[in-house]
């Protein structure tokens, strides 16, 4: 039985851990805490959540968990994923896992020496509309890949007091949901990029709005990624496009296909469309968690995948002209 405690009383916690453990046997939610007590207790009171502490150091701290969720501001993910780790805890950490490479290769050591896990939260990646996506880019069905297009972008913005909207809790598009298309471009490639060139559309100081990136990987494909909430969109985009000398793949909704996905494959002017099972991401999300803690499974966005992840976004600042998060 994986115990979890919780940090905050964010919003993500419902879909991403309570639903998911409420229909899974192997886990539940065991304690939480919050800044403010009685948003923990809010929460706790509609997830029977049975125990609410003062601070996130009781909850680390607190026998009843092994295990630590972390949904906290990307700025509070370093320390308090060390602290977790340290005191012996395995941690499920929400994406970016860290503000920058510096700090996720900290994280990843500091898992490695405590043998505990540590799991980026990248639900899409345990879905199988990913795992189809991958098994037909990887199959030849296209030729040769040349290019992939991927993008994830809102049809609204944030206010300006919204911790995506503030540099000194890891704000910025390319942190929050921009490194979703990043993210799977590197893992429909398995491979890191040679070169990244990359634009910028900056908002209060040091806040990408939107970045798109350019990247050239060894294998010769060209993969074009964009992160978008200036608002400015006209409607919710999420897909990935993969163009091959032969044929076309285009992925509809990989983020969260539960909500609804389509895969259309174009091979000698002739496209099918296929769909998978509408299993939430999350829930298979926690399949691999506990797989990883029961049984020594290494998760597909584990610490040393959350380290590169965190290199190209280091790396897709600095081509746009800004400063990698977590810097003073």
């Amino acid at each position: 039985m994986i115990r979890f405690g919780v940090l905050g009383a964010a919003k993500i916690t419902k879909e991403a851990l309570i639903v998911p453990c409420a229909a899974e046997p192997g886990a539940e939610i065991r304690v939480i805490a919050a800044r403010d007590r009685a948003r923990a207790e809010a929460q706790a009171g509609e997830a029977d959540i049975p125990i609410v502490v003062e601070s996130y150091a009781d909850v680390v701290a607190h026998p009843e968990c092994d295990s630590i969720y972390v949904p906290l501001p990307i700025s509070h993910h370093h320390d308090w994923a060390l602290e977790a780790l340290r005191a012996g805890k395995h941690v499920l950490c929400e994406k970016a896992m860290a503000s920058n490479a510096r700090e996720a290769e900290e994280m990843a050591a500091v898992a490695n020496e405590q043998g505990r896990v540590l799991m980026e939260a990248f639900h899409y990646r345990y879905h199988p509309v990913f795992a189809r996506a991958k098994e037909i880019a990887g199959s030849g069905v296209l030729g040769t890949i040349r290019e992939i297009r991927a993008e994830f972008s809102l049809p609204f913005s944030f206010p300006e007091d919204d911790i995506r909207m503030r540099y000194e809790t890891g704000g910025g598009v390319t942190m929050d949901i921009g490194t979703y298309p990043i993210s799977w471009v590197r893992h429909l490639l398995e491979e890191e990029p040679d070169e990244i060139t990359a634009v910028a559309v900056a908002g209060p100081p040091d806040i990408d709005l939107a970045l798109s990136a350019k990247m050239s990987f060894p294998s010769g494909v060209v993969a074009e990624t964009c992160g978008d909430m200036t608002g400015e969109k006209p409607g919710f985009v999420a897909e990935i496009e993969v163009r091959g000398e032969d044929g076309r793949l285009l992925v509809q909704n990989p983020l969260a296909p539960q909500h609804g996905h389509s895969i259309e494959l174009t091979v000698d002017g002739a496209t099918t469309t296929e769909t998978c099972d509408q299993r939430p991401t999350y829930s298979y999300q926690l399949d691999a968690f506990i797989a990883a803690v029961d049984k020594g499974e290494v998760p597909e966005t584990d610490a040393a995948d959350a380290v590169k992840q965190a290199r190209v976004i280091d790396r897709c600042y600095e081509a746009a002209g800004m400063r990698p998060r977590g810097e003073h």
